[in-house]
């Protein structure tokens, strides 16, 4: 009987964790072994899980992770509120400036971060004082010591390197380890007391002694006397090497290793300052062309400059402006107009505009209108005469990409924050609330009623807390874990998956 050409059957694929550890490693008998293999799977299949879940876009549910700070009802001190917030390149760590220009970091705890499912969690890992008050004797004024921006800077070695700015003056920072300290000096005895050198009748080598691990913050470079007017951001350029500085009318661009000399790229200052109709709101370098940066100005525009064209980039290479809708025309158009952040997609291909009421996604090969815009809190429309009377109408509200670039997230008032899903169109409010206090907590999406009957859930907009703000927020590079700033606290959400 001739044999047959049909190849035997294929083994079934295994599909449980416990059927893939034993396809894997069949004599693995030790459960530490299994419990390994079992985390390192789980991690893997999750991670393709979620890659999918994004390619569709799908819809996050947030959980509640931690609270910093103070959680009592008691009013916050002026110092102690958060000013800005920055994850590092891989987000594993998280930098938070306050008024009172003291910068904490905050470092992901390793057990949440290898946990099943992972969890954000963080725990403070340096805390230094960034910048003090100061008194410019010249123009008899005071020079807070408020952090408004943080920059961290591509790691490149086991120090972490970040910038911080106040109105005037940008610094950089070496963050560093030591768990060890180096005993037998030939010259100093033991507790770092000269010696005297006619009794030294022998030298013996130094050795390195372990000790309890130290975080200390060293300030490497002091950029200072560049700017008239208050820095309103800093960003650092993809080559590494540079960064530029933004104030009300003027952008310098500097080399991390100059401190004494930078050069000025764009400078709006008129000539008689009556003649003044806009400033600079906010700047940013693109994620990966060196020679591009945009700015946003007051008056709703955003300018992209090539530096590559000419040294001052007065002139620029794409202006992107909505026209105005003449039915919204009022008194306050122009001031809820006026862009308070902008920022880059991570591929570079579109930015984010945030305006008061909303939030705009520019494609950078479009200049005429935004692709996308999403409502941020219409339902305050008509309630702009009072928040000009209680001047919120001025706050600055900033805006955070996902690491896929298919979530936008923005803050609003009553501690609410927006969550837009890009390609579903859906959105979401979440409120950062004293309630919570249990770890994977979900988060249950809130509703603000704008007249007729309120129903359970929702919340009159005549109710919201216009003192409760969120201001600033960032999103972890790779993973579904946002920070958000409530006044002193730093709120942490992660996804439920």
């Amino acid at each position: 009987m001739p044999k047959s050409n049909i190849p035997p059957p294929l083994p079934t694929s295994p599909t449980t964790t416990t059927e893939i550890i034993k396809a894997v490693s069949p004599t693995a008998s030790s459960p530490k072994l299994k419990n390994r293999l079992s985390v390192m799977l789980h991690n893997a299949t999750h991670h393709n899980k979620d890659k999918v879940n994004k390619g569709n876009g799908g819809e996050i549910t947030w959980c509640f992770s931690q609270v910093k700070g103070s959680i009592e009802e008691e009013v916050a001190e002026a110092a102690d509120i958060i000013s800005c917030v920055e994850f590092n390149s891989d987000g594993d760590l998280l930098a938070t400036g306050d008024k009172g220009g003291r910068v904490v970091i905050f470092q992901r705890d390793k057990a949440s971060k290898n946990a099943v499912p992972s969890r954000g969690e963080y725990n403070v890992y340096s805390t230094f004082q960034s910048h003090e008050p100061e008194f410019d004797y010249l123009k008899s004024l005071e020079i807070e010591e408020k952090i408004n921006k943080i920059r961290w800077l591509q790691q490149t070695n086991r120090n972490h390197f970040l910038l911080s700015t106040n109105d005037k003056t940008i610094k950089l920072w070496k963050v560093a380890e030591r768990n060890k300290r180096p005993e037998g000096y030939n010259l100093k005895d033991e507790l770092g007391q000269t010696r005297n050198k006619t009794a030294i009748k022998s030298l013996r080598v130094p050795i390195f002694q372990p000790m309890e691990l130290m975080v200390e913050a060293s300030p490497k470079r002091v950029f200072a006397n560049a700017h008239t007017y208050h820095i309103n951001s800093i960003s650092v350029n993809s080559d590494l090497e540079t960064y530029l500085s933004a104030d009300d009318l003027r952008i310098n661009l500097w080399n991390l290793e100059i401190t004494d000399q930078s050069f000025n790229i764009v400078d709006i200052k008129p000539a008689n300052m009556e003649e003044l109709t806009e400033v600079i709101t906010a700047a940013e370098f693109h994620p990966k062309e060196c020679n591009m940066f945009v700015y946003s100005s007051s008056k709703g525009s955003i300018r992209l400059c090539d530096m590559r064209e000419q040294a001052l980039c007065d002139k620029h290479a794409k202006l992107f402006e909505e026209p105005e809708d003449p039915t919204n025309r009022s008194f306050f158009s122009e001031i809820i107009s006026s862009i308070s952040d902008v920022k880059f997609s991570h591929s570079g291909k579109y930015m984010i505009t945030r305006d008061y009421l909303s939030v705009k996604v520019w494609d950078l090969t479009m200049e005429s209108k935004p692709v996308e815009t999403y409502q941020v809190h219409e339902y305050l429309r008509n309630k702009l005469c009072s928040l000009y009377e209680n001047d919120c109408i001025f706050d600055k509200f900033e805006c955070s990409w996902s690491g896929d670039d298919k979530h936008i997230m923005t803050g609003s008032y009553n501690n609410f924050f927006r969550m837009f899903e890009r390609d579903n169109k859906r959105d979401n409010t979440y409120e950062a609330c004293r309630e919570i206090t249990k770890s994977r907590t979900v988060l249950k999406p809130r509703k603000v009623s704008t007249g007729g009957k309120r129903k359970k859930d929702e919340i009159s907009v005549d109710c919201l807390d216009f003192n409760k703000k969120i201001l600033h927020t960032a999103w972890h590079p790779l993973e579904n874990i946002v920070a958000i700033a409530a006044t002193n606290n730093l709120y942490v959400f992660s996804s439920k998956d």
